[in-house]
C-alpha cells in the first residue's frame, strides 16, 4: 500500500504511473484534511518536491468530485514562479500529475512570444503558469480571464519578493477573486513573507515541511580553505577531484562569471554560462548542453540559477561565499535531490573563515573542514578512475578482433598500456598546485584577538639536505611574473620529474636558477628534447656550476660619483630650490618653510 492514497483518484494513478512510492514529507502534508478548502502558508526548501505537493493540494478544489475537468475555457488555478526555467519546469511536472484529468496546461513566461501565448490562453486553459511579469501583462491586455480562478500559489515566494516582484504579486492577487484559495511556498517565512500572507491569505494553515535535522541530509558540506590568490585554482582542482557528472558553480557578479567561464574554457572543461544578460535562447541552448552531456559545469550568479533542474547534479561549488544562510541553501538545494547523494563545497579564503563560518552556523549546518584537493590528490583519484574503468571488463566487439590483435603484435602490452594511460590523461585538464595553509580540526591557530579559531598560511617544511644536483636557467623570472607553482607541475610534465627531484627554484628579474637532482638531470635534458625549450617557449641551460646570486641585483647602476657640494647663495646662506644635502633645515629666505612650520630636515 502506498502513502499517497489519500490524493484524488486521478492524481494518485498519475502518482502511480510515474513510480512514486513514498511521498516527501512536504507531498505527504498536503494530504492533511485540515487542509481541504483552506489556504497554506508552507515552508519547504528546493528539491522537497514542492510542484508535485501543491498539484495534491489543489487537486480536490479544481475537480469538485469530478473525475476530469472537462472542457478548458478561463483558468481555475494559477501558479506564478519567479524564474522562466522554474515556471517551465512547474509546467512539465504538472502536465504529468494532471494527465488522466485531461488538463490543459499553459505558461506564460518572459522571453517566450507573447502573441502565441495569447492565442493559447483564447483556446482555453484549466491551469496557467507564469512569471510575475508577463502574468501582469496578459492580465492588462485583457488575455488572461481572471474570474475562474479557484486557486493561486505563489512558488518560492520568498524569491520573488527578493527579485523585486512584490507589486506585481500585489497586483495579480488584488485582480484574482476575493473566493479563492492562496498557497504560498517558500523556503522560508521571513517577515515580508508573513507581511505577504497576511494581507492576501485567510486564516492560512502554517505547515513547517522542513525537519532541522533532515534538511538537506543528502548532500555533504565541504568548507575548503585556501590562499586568496588561490580561489579559482581550487575551483579547478574540486572540479577535477570529483568529477561529477553536473556541477554548478556560483559566482556573485556577471563579471565574476564570465571571467571564469573563460579561464574554464582554457582549462579544457566543457562549461556554459548563466547570467542575467543572456536571451532566453541563449538560456534555452546553455541549459540543454547541459542536459544532453555536452557541458558538465555550469557558471551561473544566483538569480540566474534560481529554479534550474539538472539532472545529476552532484556537485556545487561556491566561488564566491552566500550573502546570508538562505543564499546556501538555495544553492545547495540543488543537489542531492531524489535519494541521490550531493557535495556543496564552499571555497574559504583563509581572510574570510569567519563569515563562513557565520553562514554556515546561521544555516545550521555542519562542514567538513579541510584543504582543497591536491595536484597529487587529484592524479590518485584520476588513476582510481583508470583502473576501475568499466572498459577493462569489456570483451573486444567482433569487429575490433583483427585491429586488437595488430596492435598487440606490433607493440606488445607495455606501449599499448603506456599509450593508453597517455590518452585517458589527455582528456583532462592538469590540476594545479596550491599554496599549502593550515587546517586543524579546530579550524587552524588562535587568531590575534584570541575570539575564535582560522586557517593561516604554512611555511613548507624545511627539507634535508638535497644531496647532489644539477644547477639549470630558465628564460622567465619576476618581470615574466614566474611563479613556483606553475613552475613545478611544467618542469614535471616536460622533464619527466617528480616534485621530490626538484631542489631550490632561485627567481631572478629575468631569469631563474632551479636545482635538480643529479641522478635525473641527463633524463631532464633528454625529455626536453634538443630544442632545450618548454612551454610558453622558455629556453633551458644547463650550468657548470652554482648561480653566483651573491652580486647585488642593481650593483651595474651604482652610482659611485662624488656627491656634489651644498649650493649656497653669494651671502653664504642656505640656498633654495631642490635644497642642499648638507642635512640642515630647508629655508627660504632665512624663514622656515611650510605654512609656517619648522623647517624640514632631510634624514641622515
Amino acid at each position: 500500500m502506498t502513502d499517497h492514497e489519500g490524493a484524488v483518484p486521478a492524481i494518485a494513478k498519475a502518482l502511480v504511473k510515474r513510480g512514486y512510492v513514498t511521498l516527501t514529507p512536504v507531498q505527504q502534508a498536503m494530504l492533511d484534511p485540515a487542509l481541504d478548502g483552506a489556504d497554506a502558508l508552507v515552508s519547504a526548501q528546493t528539491g522537497s518536491g514542492k510542484t508535485v505537493a501543491f498539484g495534491i493540494a489543489i487537486a480536490p478544489t479544481l475537480l469538485a468530485g469530478r473525475e476530469t475537468l472537462g472542457r478548458a475555457a478561463a483558468p481555475l488555478a494559477m501558479v506564478i514562479a519567479p524564474t522562466r526555467e522554474l515556471a517551465l519546469q512547474v509546467k512539465r511536472e504538472l502536465e504529468w500529475l494532471y494527465e488522466l484529468t485531461g488538463a490543459v496546461v499553459a505558461s506564460c513566461v518572459g522571453g517566450m512570444d507573447i502573441r502565441t501565448e495569447r492565442r493559447t490562453l483564447e483556446r482555453g486553459a484549466h491551469i496557467v503558469v507564469g512569471t510575475p511579469g508577463r502574468l501582469c501583462d496578459h492580465i492588462r491586455r485583457n488575455a488572461l480571464d481572471m474570474s475562474s480562478l479557484r486557486a493561486v500559489v505563489l512558488d518560492e515566494a520568498d524569491e520573488m519578493l527578493d527579485l523585486g516582484f512584490r507589486d506585481d504579486l500585489e497586483f495579480i492577487l488584488e485582480e484574482a477573486p476575493k473566493e479563492r484559495r492562496t498557497l504560498m511556498f517558500s523556503a522560508t517565512v521571513s517577515a515580508p513573507i508573513a507581511r505577504l500572507a497576511k494581507s492576501y491569505q485567510r486564516d492560512a494553515v502554517r505547515i513547517a515541511a522542513t525537519t532541522e535535522e533532515k534538511q538537506h541530509g543528502d548532500i555533504e558540506y565541504r568548507a575548503l580553505v585556501a590562499a586568496p590568490s588561490d580561489r579559482e585554482n581550487a575551483i579547478i582542482n574540486a572540479l577535477r577531484y570529483y568529477d561529477a557528472t553536473n556541477a554548478i558553480v556560483f559566482c556573485s557578479t556577471r563579471a565574476a562569471v564570465n571571467h571564469l567561464t573563460a579561464r574554464l574554457t582554457n582549462r579544457n572543461f566543457p562549461v556554459v554560462a548563466l547570467s542575467g544578460e543572456l536571451t532566453q535562447n541563449e538560456r534555452t541552448h546553455a541549459l540543454q548542453a547541459m542536459r544532453d552531456g555536452r557541458a558538465r559545469v555550469c557558471v551561473a550568479t544566483d538569480v540566474a540559477a534560481r529554479g534550474i533542474d539538472l539532472p545529476g547534479l552532484d556537485l556545487v561549488i561556491h566561488a564566491d561565499l552566500p550573502t546570508n544562510p538562505e543564499t546556501l541553501l538555495h544553492r545547495s538545494g540543488r543537489t542531492g535531490r531524489a535519494g541521490r547523494k550531493g557535495i556543496s563545497a564552499l571555497i574559504v579564503p583563509v581572510n574570510q573563515r569567519r563569515k563562513a563560518e557565520r553562514i554556515l552556523g546561521g544555516a545550521g549546518i555542519e562542514a567538513t573542514w579541510a584543504r582543497p584537493p591536491s595536484a597529487d590528490e587529484v592524479a590518485r583519484r584520476d588513476d582510481e578512475r583508470l583502473l576501475a574503468d568499466p572498459v577493462f571488463s569489456e570483451a573486444p566487439r567482433e569487429e575490433e578482433r583483427e585491429l586488437v590483435g595488430r596492435l598487440v603484435a606490433d607493440y606488445g602490452a607495455e606501449k599499448l598500456a603506456a599509450a593508453f594511460v597517455s590518452l585517458y590523461r589527455a582528456r583532462y585538464s592538469a590540476p594545479e598546485e596550491l599554496i599549502e595553509v593550515a587546517v586543524s580540526p579546530e579550524g587552524g591557530r588562535k587568531p590575534r584577538d584570541g575570539k575564535g579559531p582560522q586557517a593561516d598560511f604554512v611555511p613548507r617544511t624545511p627539507r634535508g639536505e638535497f644531496g647532489p644536483s644539477v644547477w639549470f636557467s630558465l628564460s622567465v623570472g619576476r618581470k615574466q611574473k614566474a611563479e613556483p607553482r606553475w613552475l613545478i607541475p611544467m618542469l614535471c610534465r616536460n622533464g619527466g620529474l617528480s616534485k621530490g627531484e626538484i631542489g631550490a627554484i632561485k627567481m631572478q628579474q629575468d631569469e631563474t636558477f632551479v636545482e635538480i637532482a643529479e641522478g635525473h638531470a641527463d633524463s631532464f635534458q633528454q625529455s626536453i628534447g634538443k630544442d632545450k625549450v618548454l612551454e610558453r617557449g622558455i629556453r633551458v641551460t644547463r650550468l657548470d656550476g652554482v648561480p653566483d646570486l651573491g652580486r647585488p641585483r642593481n650593483e651595474a647602476f651604482r652610482d659611485d660619483r662624488p656627491k656634489a657640494k651644498p649650493f649656497r647663495k653669494a651671502d653664504g646662506k642656505p640656498g633654495g630650490g631642490a635644497g642642499p644635502r648638507d642635512g640642515k633645515p630647508f629655508k627660504d629666505k632665512g624663514k622656515p618653510g611650510a605654512k609656517g612650520g619648522k623647517g624640514f630636515e632631510r634624514r641622515k
